[in-house]
């Protein structure tokens, strides 16, 4: 993919995961046509969708393919590995793919969500060597491969497969250096290996477009007439080398908000990015648990109690008010034993820990809080 067409894609990628539903669960396909006309009436081109979004295809094939030129916008699409129960089913997806949206072919094409439980599939069903087929083809024009793991297995990941034309990772100012997600080590070594970024989670699911008051603060004392959500979306189209920044726009009002600064796109100045490093700053401040998830903690706790596992749960909760998310991130983590409330204070797990947190009174305030 030359850097021509790279540079040619408007900042702003509309992503389909989270479309309006109507009362019956189904998608309002009246109300994502709107959406997709403001979209592409402002200049924006990139669509983003995925086998696994259920009902997204066929939403967007009767909002946007029907009714729009081809080649007036961008599609990208993904398969999924986890989802097959083997090799042929794995490759048949695009087929799927193709039939639901019927797009004829898709602009970019994605390995979906790599990560440590599933990397493997997509070696074993030889699918680095499928989407190359596939571009020789022409069912698809560029691919690359979404990713929720380490900096490092990222850089294997590039390594060993240096075609891969881009990849899509989870950004933004809350996640930068978040020690579960590494916003900035996983874009780093994107960079370093030459590859565009396609952003995800710019809002992090929603929730920087309310994030927590002292947050909030910050940001209104700069610009009271900006939108919360318009920080965080600005911050990551403002990095070197991303192409692109996904939005799951979920109504007619976030499209044209996003549109309203992402239109005429200008990256953050100086002053702005001094805001945003105080929005940081506040959001540290937020009571929270310290835990960057080394598990020096768990490999001596008698009772195998996943402690950075159900720390992140509680601070779902603490950071974010999450308090639903909170306990079923909680269930998950505890889904095998180890529950908070089977700690016996032996103490070795805050001998270990690097921050000096006081991890037994935490495991205390969180079988209170979410058993």
């Amino acid at each position: 993919m030359s850097e021509t067409i790279f540079e040619k894609i408007p900042k702003l990628g509309f992503g389909l995961m989270r479309l309006p539903r109507k009362e019956d669960g189904t998608i309002d396909v009246e109300q994502t046509s709107v959406m997709v006309d403001k979209f592409l009436d402002a200049g924006m081109k990139y669509f983003d969708t995925a086998f696994v979004y259920e009902g997204s295809e066929e939403a967007i094939r009767k909002a946007l393919v029907e009714r729009h030129p081809r080649e007036s916008y961008y599609l990208a699409t993904k398969l999924n590995a986890r989802v097959a129960a083997n090799e042929a089913e794995a490759k048949k997806q695009i087929e799927t793919s193709l039939e639901r949206t019927g797009a004829g072919y898709f602009d970019f094409y994605l390995l979906h969500a790599l990560q440590e439980e599933n990397v493997g599939m997509y070696d074993d069903y030889h699918c680095w060597d499928y989407v190359k087929e596939l571009k020789a083809e022409g069912k698809i024009c560029h691919y690359g491969f979404s990713f929720h793991s380490t900096p490092e297995r990222l850089d294997q990941l590039l390594t060993a497969h240096p075609d891969a034309e881009f990849v899509q990772l989870q950004i933004n100012y809350a996640d930068w250096e978040n020690p579960s997600v590494q916003s900035r080590a996983c874009y780093e070594t994107a960079v370093r290996h030459g590859k565009k970024v396609v952003v995800m989670e710019p809002v992090k699911g929603g929730t920087l477009a309310s994030p927590p008051q002292p947050v909030k603060d910050v940001f209104l004392a700069a610009d009271p007439n900006a939108s919360l959500a318009s920080w965080a979306i600005r911050y990551v189209a403002s990095l070197p080398g991303v192409m692109v920044v996904l939005s799951g726009m979920s109504n007619i009002a976030q499209m044209e908000d996003n549109l309203s600064y992402m239109k005429d796109f200008k990256p953050l100045s100086e002053e702005e990015q001094e805001v945003i490093a105080k929005a940081k700053a506040a959001l540290a401040s937020v009571r929270q648990i310290p835990c960057t998830a080394c598990h020096y903690c768990t490999e001596g706790c008698p009772m195998q109690i996943a402690i950075p596992d159900i720390f992140a749960a509680m601070n779902a909760k603490l950071i974010w008010g999450q308090e639903e998310n909170a306990k079923q991130r909680y269930a998950r983590a505890t889904a095998n034993g180890g529950r908070a409330s089977d700690c016996i204070h032996c103490l070795q797990c805050e001998g270990a820990c690097p921050q000096h947190i006081e991890i037994t009174s935490w495991l205390e305030e969180i079988a209170a809080e979410l058993e």
